[in-house]
């Protein structure tokens, strides 16, 4: 199990075995790279660790736990969380600020506590079957255990179809789930499993709203805090840069704390799809050391079983290509590097956001105006009109096409599914479908949990479900290459101070992150700040108007007929549309590839080099 990881912890590696208990650990060497390995215990060796992450505030607690009499041995921040456990016990948690998913075995009351960070930076996946539990920071180490074999989780079928990934605690192997962010698991040796949420990102909206100007200084104050304490590191340290706002922010931040900073910056043989000379430019402006990668086709394609594997799921979005090998070119000259992951997420920066408050209006007068049979009848005329693919994309995010008396349709279809529910029907077998469970019962359960205005409300939605997936593309593309990534947009006092923002002070008109441009207008040029979003792009739908298109299509039809999910001549019907421009159909092709490609690595053995 250990040795699946192996490029997780290439550093070192340890194991503790006693009666019925087993612990492993891979070491990625960053903090204390000596005297820090792991497994680590508490002076009585009655207290067992096994951690992954960093704790950016263990210098703190650490003077604090001193003063109550504990002994420290080494100089690392995990044995700062071995005696927050002895000292407060499952309450620890709520003391660190960090990334974090670690395990304890408790030899006093033989139980094990597990705990994963409130953002959900780091993974944890676990299995609890037959009276045996086993976990590991990536489901190909709990695949390695003899008991276990790969098993397709079919219930999940219709939310992967849908979104790409799975909201809740399930997995797409059977048996197999992940412990939810803010949440921690205590197991006695009876199996009684007790999962409980510690934290939950219920911070109210200001209510009577503090000047515009309050909260970019605040804001400005928080982001410098938490980059400076993110830097925290005794090996070399650098930052992702794409030419983005959020990560020329944490660059720009980064360079103002530490001299000539290393900056690593990925493209695309097509310049169009390229964002390289905007990291360029932040680059020069910044002074830092730059390197660039050019990712060709054949690359693309070439790593993607590989990447599969990494990632233990169908890889969700073609950005995880990129990331792995920016990733793989840092890990040339530097361990760690900062990204700006989170800030979309809290600022409300992604279009989707404006549009869907900009539909929401427009679709309350529509729908007073309008006849519900009429709306029924333009809706379905316009599906079956023969417009260019490109119009009827647009079309299709608009209030005309979407039923705003249904939320899934209005804002998940709208906007995360390749394949709606409608779609999902056609495409799938009636068997396949019936071993399914609703695509949108998660994160409708999640939606619903949420409180506030609508635009806090989808926030509060993408934290506990879209970012969720997103840390954990980034964690396991960098981790693929021996590299920790760290978050500093998601820095949990950071993110609890987002929550409090009034959203006319987030958004503006069809623009967003309004507070963080303002926040870093004296960092960085205009012409960066304002420049309109890209979002890591891939020149996957313009490969796909090429002779590619063909051999994907053989690819899924290939196994189609054994695998029971599809009925051939629907994906065949993708694929010709697609071909001849009636439809876009490149999200859902890539959606199938995926799905397809995993199963050949993990149910068909098909393991890649």
């Amino acid at each position: 199990m250990n040795s699946e990881i192996v490029h997780r912890g290439p550093d070192d590696q340890g194991i503790f075995v006693e009666e019925n208990v087993g612990l492993a650990m891979r070491r990625l060497s960053i903090i204390d790279v000596n005297t820090g390995h792991q497994p680590l215990s508490n002076e009585s060796d009655d207290v067992w660790i096994v951690f992954n992450g960093e704790i950016y505030n263990h210098q703190q607690l650490r003077a604090e736990l001193e003063a109550k009499g504990h002994r420290y041995r080494t100089r690392c921040d995990t044995e700062t969380i071995v005696h927050l456990y002895e000292e407060y016990g499952r309450e620890c948690v709520k003391y660190l600020r960090g990334m974090f998913a670690f395990v304890i075995w408790d030899r006093r009351s033989r139980c094990v506590f597990a705990a994963r960070d409130r953002i959900g930076i780091k993974p944890l996946y676990y299995r609890l079957q037959d009276g045996v539990f086993i976990f590991a920071s990536e489901i190909k180490a709990i695949l390695a255990y003899p008991a276990v074999q790969p098993e397709f989780n079919r219930s999940t079928l219709a939310e992967y179809l849908a979104f790409g990934y799975i909201t809740g605690p399930q997995t797409m192997f059977a048996g197999i789930q992940k412990l939810m962010p803010g949440h921690t698991l205590e197991l006695d040796e009876s199996g009684n499993c007790r999962v409980e949420r510690y934290w939950d990102l219920t911070v109210p909206v200001d209510t009577e709203a503090l000047p515009r100007r309050h909260y970019v200084t605040t804001y400005r104050g928080l982001l410098e805090a938490a980059v400076s304490s993110h830097l925290m590191s005794d090996v070399p340290l650098g930052v992702f840069l794409s030419g983005g706002l959020d990560s020329s922010a944490v660059a720009a931040l980064t360079a103002k704390v530490r001299d000539k900073i290393e900056t690593f910056a990925v493209g695309y043989g097509e310049e169009q799809f390229s964002e390289l000379s905007y990291a360029r430019e932040v680059a020069t402006h910044i002074h830092s050391r730059h390197h660039e990668v050019r990712l060709t086709r054949e690359e693309f394609f070439q790593s993607l079983p590989k990447l599969i594997w990494h990632e233990d799921e169908p890889i969700v979005w073609p950005s995880s290509v990129s990331l792995y090998f920016v990733a793989r070119l840092a890990r040339e000259r530097v361990t760690v590097v900062l990204t700006g992951e989170g800030s979309d997420e809290t600022l409300g920066g992604y279009t989707r956001y404006a549009w869907t408050l900009l539909n929401s209006r427009m679709d309350r007068t529509y729908r007073s105006l309008t006849p519900a049979v009429l709306r029924d009848l333009f809706r379905t005329g316009l599906r079956a009109s023969p417009l260019p693919a490109s119009l009827h994309r647009k079309l299709e995010h608009t209030f005309l096409m979407r039923d705003g008396a249904s939320w899934a349709s209005f804002y998940f279809d709208n906007f995360y599914s390749a394949f709606s529910a409608a779609q999902q029907a056609q495409l799938m077998t009636p068997e396949a479908r019936a071993e399914s469970a609703d695509a949108y019962s998660s994160c409708m359960e999640v939606w619903e949990r949420a409180c506030g205005d609508l635009l806090h409300r989808m926030l509060y939605t993408d934290i506990n479900s879209y970012l969720v997936e997103l840390l954990m593309k980034q964690d396991q593309m960098s981790m693929a290459a021996s590299v920790e990534s760290r978050v500093p947009f998601l820095d949990h006092e950071l993110v609890e101070f987002t929550a409090r923002i009034p959203a006319e002070y987030d958004i503006h008109g069809m623009a967003g992150k309004l507070v963080l441009k303002e926040a870093v207008r004296d960092l960085l040029p205009h012409s960066i700040i304002y420049r309109k979003k890209m979002g890591f792009p891939t020149p996957w739908d313009y490969w796909l108007h090429g002779p590619e298109l063909d051999k994907l299509e053989k690819l899924l039809l290939e196994r189609c007929g054994v695998r029971g999910l599809f009925k051939p001549e629907e994906v065949q019907r993708l694929c010709r549309e697609h071909r001849n421009g009636r439809r876009d159909h490149g999200n859902r092709i890539w959606r199938l590839l995926n799905l397809e490609l995993w199963q050949r690595v993990f149910l068909d053995g098909e393991r890649p080099q």
